[in-house]
């Protein structure tokens, strides 16, 4: 998980799941100009969310939740970046008990 010592861009440009405010978010970007570009659905609703450059640069670690808080246009937010794990096909070719 990410220190307190990173950055929120750091830990965003390294992570492949987000979170915001309790719900995961696997369509997120950066764009060419480092803001944050958010979507995922709730139920039936599409939720999108949009931080600057400058909010995601006055974001704050929380030591305790482990998660970074970020306010945007529409409030304080809570995001946690995670590392996904991939279910990748390691298998060795040369043996075939494997």
């Amino acid at each position: 998980m990410t220190a307190s010592t990173d950055t929120l861009l750091d830990a965003l440009e390294h992570c492949d799941m987000l979170e915001i405010d309790g719900l995961h978010a696997f369509d997120f970007s950066l764009d060419e100009d480092d803001n944050l570009h958010i979507e995922c659905m709730d139920g039936r609703a599409l939720k999108r969310w949009e931080f600057s450059k400058a909010q995601i640069a006055a974001a704050t670690f929380d030591p305790d939740l482990k998660s970074w808080i970020i306010t945007g246009d529409s409030g304080e937010h809570r995001l946690l970046p995670m590392e996904a794990f991939g279910g990748g096909d390691d298998e060795d070719e040369t043996n075939e008990d494997a």
